[in-house]
């Protein structure tokens, strides 16, 4: 089994083909993303394969070590996740294949109008560390 991370991208991915951002869509298209996300997670529950996901709030800041009780905290000029990531869900799958065909049933999610978004999912392979040698 190898984990891969899918990424949600609010921008910066290739555009989707149901490109309306979420704010333009009704509570009812919301709701029926919503549900397909949880709907999607269930099966990969049921199949073993999911590990977690999770939305993202919108707001965050970063943070860094800036000498003994002065972490200093900004909201940018840096390009921020917050802008960047909607979301992830880790999965735990036999091959790569199975990886990208999930994340092909995940790019279906409905948006506006009912009609699937077709966005693009960045998936990337966790690092594994090389085996241990004893002698």
């Amino acid at each position: 089994m190898a984990k891969y991370l899918l990424l949600k991208h609010y921008r910066g991915a290739p555009s989707a083909v149901n490109d309306v951002p979420m704010d333009k869509w009704t509570p009812e298209e919301i709701s029926a993303h919503i549900k397909y996300m949880n709907d999607f997670a269930d099966r990969l529950v049921q199949s073993g394969e999911f590990v977690d996901g999770q939305a993202l709030a919108p707001e965050g800041s970063w943070v860094r070590y800036d000498g003994e009780g002065r972490p200093p905290v900004t909201d940018g000029p840096f390009a921020e996740t917050k802008d960047l990531i909607a979301g992830w869900m880790i999965i735990d799958v036999d091959s790569h294949e199975r990886a990208v065909e999930l994340a092909g049933q995940l790019s279906a999610a409905p948006g506006k109008d009912g009609r699937p978004i077709h966005e693009w999912l960045e998936l990337r392979p966790f690092l594994h560390m090389p085996p241990t040698i004893s002698e």
